[in-house]
C-alpha cells in the first residue's frame, strides 16, 4: 500500500482524499469551496488517466505522466536557450542565426578574443588570403543570365523559394520589398506569385513546379495563356522549372484542405477547401527533349525570359541526360539551380530530410564538371541553394562552381525567425510560418523588409572584403584552388585536388583521354534525349 500511496497512484489518491477534504470543509466556510473546486478537477482528469488505455505512462501514473509529456513537449525550447552549445548546428547553430541578427539590425558582427573553430579537426575548411589584396569599390556582384533584351543581371546573393501559404502574407512581402530595396531577386516558391510577392514590387523568379500553380486548367494541366498573361509581368525577372526539391526529392507536397483558404486557392488556381496535391513529377514531359522544348515554350510565351530548372541532383545519368540533349538539339537552358539535400522545408518525412538527394557541396561540383566538359559552362550559369548563410559560405560555394546563392531560412531569420521547428504545425510564433492571422498581425512590413535589406547588404561587404583579401575581383575570379580543407591532423589538400575536375569541352571532342570525373567519363555515351534514363543494357 506504501508503494502504491508514495508511488504511481500517489496523485490520484491524494486529490481524491482532498477533495474529500475540502467537500466536508465547505460546510463549514464556503471559501473551501475554491479549493474544493480544484482538487475535484484534478481528480477527475487523474481518474481519467488511469482509466484510460491509449497511454500507458498516464494510466500507470495518473496525472503525473502529464508532467512528462509537458516536459518532452518543452525539450526543444529548454536545449535550444539552454543546453545548446553556440556551435550546435541544429540545423543553424546559435552563432550563425545571431550572425544573421546581428548583420539584420546593423549591430557589427565581429568576434572578441579569437575564433571558437576547431582548426585542427579534420574536414575543417578556410579560404587562401593573398599578400596582394585587392581593392573592390562595388560589392554588387552580378551575372547575367539568359540572352538578349530580357536578360536578367543576378546578385550573388537572392532569397530563395518561400511560398504563399507556407508563409504568411507580411513575411512574403517583407521579403519581396527587401528585395526591391537591395535589387536582389525573390523566388517565389512552388505557391505562384501571390498579390504578397506583388505588393513587395521586388525583382521574382516564378517557379513552376509539377502542380503549375498560378498557371493550370481546372484538371491541373499547364495553361499556357495564364502563364503567358502573368509571367510578362515586369516583375518577373526569370522563370523556373523546379524538377525537385532538396530536402524531399522525388517527392510530392500536399497543402491539407483546412489550410487552402480563398486567398490561396486563388492564387494557386485550386479549390478551396479541398488537399492541394502537388504530383512527384510533371506531366508537359517524360525525357530531355521534350523538357527542353517545354523550356523554349516557357521563354516564348514569356516574351523571351530566363528559364532554367531547378533540381536536387540524384542518378548522374538524368542531369548528363540534359545536357547532353542541350548540345544535340543546339537548344539551351538558361541556368540550373542546384538545391543540396541539406535544404529546408516546412515539412517532410524524415528519411527524405536525412537520406535522398546530394549534399550541395558535391552536386555543385558535378553540375558544373558536366557544363564544362559539354562547353555549355558560359551559356549556362549555375544557382546553388542549401544551409548557406554566412559570406564564407557564399565564397565557398562560388569557389565550387555557382555563379550566385539563394538562401531561405537565413532570410527568415533576418525577420524573426527563432528556429522553434514548428513550421509543420501553424503555429509559429513569430508569425512567419503561419497563416494565423491573430500571430502574423505582429509582422510590422516595413521593419522586417529593413532587417532582410540589411543582411543582405552587411553580408555582400563582408563577402567584398573577404575577396579583397584573396586578392580576387569578382566572384566569378573564385575556383577550387583557393579553397583549403584539412583531411587529418597531417594532411590538407586543395579542393582542387579532392574533386574531381573537367576540362572544357572534353566530353565533345573524339579520340578522348578518360574523362577525370567517373560519373561523366561513365554515363555521357550512354544516354540520349529519349529518357531521363540510361540507355538499357549499356551499364
Amino acid at each position: 500500500m506504501n508503494e502504491i500511496i508514495w508511488g504511481r497512484y500517489s496523485l490520484l489518491i491524494y486529490t481524491g482524499i482532498l477533495s474529500g477534504c475540502f467537500l466536508i470543509a465547505s460546510f463549514y466556510n464556503l471559501i473551501f469551496a475554491v479549493f474544493l473546486l480544484f482538487t475535484v478537477a484534478l481528480f477527475l482528469i487523474a481518474t481519467k488517466d488511469f482509466l484510460q488505455k491509449k497511454r500507458s505512462i498516464l494510466s500507470n501514473f495518473p496525472l503525473l505522466g502529464r508532467f512528462r509529456f509537458f516536459l518532452e513537449s518543452i525539450r526543444p525550447e529548454l536545449r535550444q536557450y539552454y543546453w545548446e552549445s553556440d556551435d550546435d548546428e541544429v540545423p543553424y547553430s546559435r552563432n550563425q542565426r545571431s550572425m544573421v541578427y546581428q548583420r539584420s539590425k546593423n549591430i557589427g558582427g565581429v568576434r572578441p578574443f579569437g575564433s571558437l573553430e576547431k582548426f585542427y579537426e579534420n574536414d575543417f575548411v578556410w579560404l587562401n588570403h593573398s599578400i596582394s589584396p585587392t581593392h573592390i569599390k562595388d560589392d554588387d556582384f552580378r551575372t547575367k543570365v539568359g540572352l538578349g533584351k530580357n536578360s536578367y543581371s543576378m546578385s550573388v546573393l537572392n532569397i530563395s523559394g518561400t511560398s504563399f501559404g507556407a508563409l504568411s502574407p507580411p513575411a512574403i512581402t517583407s521579403l519581396n520589398k527587401a528585395a526591391k530595396m537591395g535589387g536582389f531577386a525573390h523566388n517565389t516558391g512552388e505557391g505562384s506569385l501571390s498579390p504578397y510577392h506583388e505588393k513587395g514590387k521586388g525583382d521574382s523568379i516564378w517557379q513552376i513546379s509539377t502542380g503549375y500553380f498560378g498557371c493550370r486548367d481546372k484538371n491541373g494541366n499547364f495553361n499556357p495563356k495564364t502563364f503567358s498573361q502573368k509571367s510578362k509581368r515586369d516583375q518577373v525577372k526569370m522563370i523556373e522549372i523546379k524538377l525537385s526539391q532538396g530536402a524531399k526529392p522525388g517527392h510530392g507536397g500536399m497543402l491539407l484542405a483546412p489550410k487552402v483558404t480563398e486567398e490561396i486557392a486563388l492564387t494557386r488556381g485550386i479549390n478551396v477547401n479541398q488537399d492541394c496535391i502537388s504530383p512527384a513529377k510533371h506531366k508537359e514531359f517524360s525525357n530531355p527533349a521534350q523538357l527542353l522544348k517545354f523550356v523554349e515554350k516557357l521563354r516564348k510565351l514569356s516574351g523571351g525570359k530566363p528559364v532554367g530548372i531547378k533540381l536536387c541532383v540524384g542518378h548522374p545519368w538524368e542531369l548528363i541526360s540534359i545536357i547532353k540533349t542541350m548540345v544535340e538539339k543546339k537548344s539551351y537552358i538558361d541556368f540550373i539551380t542546384v538545391d543540396g539535400a541539406e535544404g529546408g522545408t516546412g515539412a517532410a518525412p524524415a528519411e527524405f530530410t536525412d537520406h535522398i538527394g546530394c549534399p550541395l557541396k558535391d552536386a555543385i561540383v558535378f553540375v558544373d564538371n558536366a557544363l564544362v566538359g559539354a562547353n555549355l559552362r558560359d551559356r549556362v550559369k549555375i544557382g546553388a541553394s542549401g544551409k548557406i548563410v554566412s559570406a564564407f559560405d557564399i565564397a565557398h560555394i562560388c569557389a565550387l562552381g555557382a555563379d550566385w546563392v539563394n538562401m531561405a531560412r537565413p532570410f527568415m531569420f533576418a525577420i524573426g525567425c527563432i528556429q522553434c521547428r514548428s513550421c509543420h504545425t501553424g503555429e509559429c510564433p513569430t508569425g512567419i510560418a503561419t497563416m494565423d492571422p491573430m500571430r502574423y498581425r505582429a509582422i510590422d512590413v516595413n521593419d522586417r523588409s529593413e532587417r532582410a535589406n540589411n543582411f543582405h547588404k552587411n553580408t555582400l561587404f563582408v563577402l567584398k572584403e573577404l575577396l579583397e583579401s584573396v586578392g580576387v575581383n569578382h566572384t566569378k575570379d573564385l575556383n577550387r584552388r583557393h579553397i583549403v580543407r584539412r583531411l587529418s591532423e597531417s594532411e590538407i589538400r586543395l579542393a582542387d585536388q579532392i574533386y574531381p575536375r573537367a576540362e572544357k569541352g572534353e566530353l565533345l571532342k573524339k579520340g578522348k583521354k578518360e574523362i577525370l570525373d567517373p560519373r561523366l567519363n561513365v554515363y555521357w555515351n550512354k544516354v540520349s534525349s529519349k529518357s531521363f534514363n540510361y540507355i538499357p543494357g549499356s551499364i
